[in-house]
């Protein structure tokens, strides 16, 4: 059973989550506390959330017309993919770094949310067959990401 009515109020919830998991952590390493766990957790939602959207959300909305802010999130994704990648380094290494990373990260995302939210999730909405949004709503619930999938804009800074 979804408990959300819509994808728009599922996936803004898994954004609060993210979010809340980074600032935890965040909050950690300045504390003097780290959490890893809390990283990992973060980190591992963050990418499956990505994937969901590249591989369920974007298609369709890019088969609908909506291909200019479907092209700006999967560049994002990309930057995103890449600071996330540069925090994990971080935090493995241990001498700090991390809490800088993890900031850059949460401002990336804010930014990033600040259009996804009021422009592509609505879209997902009105504009996805009963049976995408059921997937969707599916994946949501207990999807998995498959096994060393990157997003599609990932490639190393350069």
């Amino acid at each position: 059973m979804v408990d959300e009515p819509t994808l728009t109020a599922a996936l803004e919830r898994e954004h609060h989550e993210i979010d809340a998991g980074l600032e935890a952590f965040a909050a950690g390493q300045e504390a003097g506390q780290p959490q890893p766990e809390q990283l990992a957790r973060a980190a591992a939602a963050l990418r499956r959330h990505i994937y969901l959207e590249e591989e369920f959300l974007f298609p369709p909305l890019r088969a609908a017309g909506l291909m200019g802010p479907v092209l700006v999130m999967l560049r994002e994704h990309g930057e995103i993919w890449r600071t996330l990648d540069e925090l994990e380094q971080a935090a493995a290494r241990s001498g700090g770094g991390a809490t800088d990373r993890c900031r850059e990260l949460l401002g990336q995302l804010e930014r990033h949310n600040a259009k996804e939210e009021p422009i592509v999730y609505p879209e997902g909405d009105a504009k996805l067959d009963d049976a995408t949004k059921q997937r969707l709503h599916g994946f949501i619930e207990d999807g998995t990401m498959p096994e060393g999938w990157v997003c599609a804009m990932a490639a190393p800074r350069g």
